[in-house]
């Protein structure tokens, strides 16, 4: 299978977005990448092949792909699209509050995996309007890509981040029952980005989804690979590495801070996901020769 490589789309200098154009895209054959993208349809139509599944593209349609995720179109009729390709690993995005935004969380990551359950009736789909935004954005973003004048990875990095956010508004506003109950869980896992500090319990996140607790589970789980009190450990733990990089707050300290009430516990349970003391990994991370600088 095609493996497209960072080397051989992203420039020299290291910018981790660009754009690639295909007007019309050719029928292409199964690939991967070493990125990931996002994909506007903006004319024509087609056919994108991918998990083992065929879904009908049409003028409108804002998807993910991953890098690992292979796929290729097929039966193109006149298709056009824009590829906003990112590079996940070196995107040094602020995210601020974008990751309390359902729609955020809905299109980069819970419709992705749920795109076979959902047999791809949770994309997005953008109306002409949102449409001629976006293309705005693109022309913008594409545009500081090509001349690259002094400043344009802080234009560039802000006008992506504005596509971004602007894409994730749309998911947002979406009527569609399958994309709503991705919505759902995405209120969760926002609720739980503002509130990771305090005390959270599985029954109170089952009230925000407004599911059942078995659907609640069943859907987080398949979206998200973990169970919803993981993903709190995990996202706490995320923290935590933050605050041991970058204060000098205790360790006991720094476990409170992030919603543990036992330290002993934060202590396991860092350990358990980093295979290192929270300890070793501050060491590591203030010396420059350390072998761990952060966690995902």
């Amino acid at each position: 299978m095609r493996i497209l490589r960072k080397a051989d789309w992203f420039d020299s200098d290291g910018f981790p977005v660009v754009i690639a154009r295909e007007d019309p895209q050719s029928p292409l054959e199964m690939h991967t990448h070493e990125f990931s993208e996002i994909v506007i349809i903006t004319g024509g139509s087609g056919v994108h092949v991918a998990d083992g599944d065929q879904w009908v593209l049409s003028a409108g349609d804002v998807f993910v792909i991953g890098g690992d995720r292979p796929h290729h179109y097929v039966d193109t009729d006149h298709l056009r699209l824009i590829n906003v390709l990112f590079d996940s690993d070196s995107l040094e995005m602020p995210l601020q509050d974008l990751a309390t935004l359902p729609g955020y969380n809905t299109l980069f990551h819970l419709e992705p995996a749920a795109r076979q359950r959902h047999q791809f009736e949770s994309r997005l789909r953008i109306s002409s309007a949102d449409m001629h935004e976006v293309c705005r954005l693109v022309d913008c973003l594409e545009n500081e890509l090509k001349m690259r004048e002094r400043g344009f990875r802080f234009i560039a990095m802000a006008t992506f981040m504005q596509l971004v956010g602007h894409l994730s508004r749309c998911y947002g506003r979406t009527k569609n029952l399958d994309s709503q109950s991705l919505l759902q869980i995405a209120e969760v896992i926002g609720y739980i980005e503002k509130n990771y500090s305090k005390p959270i319990s599985l029954d109170e996140l089952v009230d925000i989804s407004g599911l059942s607790r078995r659907s609640f589970s069943r859907v987080f789980e398949s979206s998200m690979g973990c169970t919803p009190i993981s993903h709190l450990i995990e996202l706490r733990i995320s923290r935590a590495c933050e605050l041991l990089k970058n204060t000098e707050r205790s360790i006991t300290e720094i476990a409170f801070d992030v919603g543990f009430n036992d330290s002993n516990y934060f202590a396991r349970q860092f350990r358990k996901i980093l295979n290192v003391s929270p300890s070793t990994y501050r060491q590591s991370a203030i010396n420059p020769g350390g072998s761990i600088a952060s966690v995902d």
